[in-house]
């Protein structure tokens, strides 16, 4: 089998770049259904992300029925008032002003497992390390975030949620480990700067931070 080598220019690397200050984490959408075959081709996508061992451990459940995203809704809400007690002064007037869910607007959510038991890559790469099977399933995450941003849309990550309670929730085995809740849709407004740093909440580090030479 023979690959050809895809001839990426300058134009396309600016694109490309421009396509990641986008990808921000969005909470504001707007109620449109998403089109025809979006999400199949986003899942499609996913699936082009690197897994450890080849092992694809990442399993994505669609909820749409109405009560178990009202579980949901309703799990938040608990998980986000016990976040709230966790802070005081300025910060937690701050935090309770924060829109840290698009629950209620975004057409569509999915959340995302990892199945550290698939017997898929005969278990390679995970005897010293099994959470690279967590790690994969980020990657996947990315790769649909980037691909959704790609045609307009945004994804929003609800971390704040007992991943304990989700798999009774979703009906799915609860030896899968939830990795995230998204929230799917138009974003009522594009931005390259990610809103909690807009707000307020945080800066981003400089570059040196996050590089060791050693």
């Amino acid at each position: 089998m023979s690959t050809v080598a895809a001839a990426f220019d300058d134009g396309f690397r600016a694109t490309l770049a421009a396509l990641f200050a986008l990808r921000r984490d969005v909470r504001h959408f707007r109620p449109d259904p998403l089109p025809e075959g979006v999400l199949e081709r986003l899942f499609a996508l996913a699936r082009l992300a690197p897994s450890v061992g080849l092992s694809e451990p990442w399993r994505f459940a669609i909820v749409a029925d109405p009560a178990r995203r009202t579980r949901v809704r309703a799990l938040f809400e608990a998980c986000n008032q016990r976040a709230l007690a966790g802070y005081d002064g300025e910060r937690a007037a701050l935090y309770a002003r924060l829109k840290l869910a698009g629950l209620d607007i975004a057409p569509v959510q999915f959340a995302a497992f990892s199945d550290r038991a698939t017997e898929q890559g005969a278990g390679l790469g995970r005897q010293t390390m099994p959470e690279t099977a967590e790690y994969s399933v980020v990657a996947a995450i990315h790769t649909i975030w980037l691909a959704a941003r790609a045609e307009g849309i945004g994804l929003g990550w609800v971390s704040i949620l007992d991943p304990a309670e989700m798999p009774e929730i979703l009906d799915v085995p609860r030896s899968w480990r939830l990795v995230g809740y998204f929230c799917l849709g138009r974003p009522e407004e594009e931005a390259t700067i990610p809103e909690l740093q807009r707000l307020g909440w945080a800066a981003r580090a400089p570059m040196s931070q996050n590089i060791l030479n050693r």
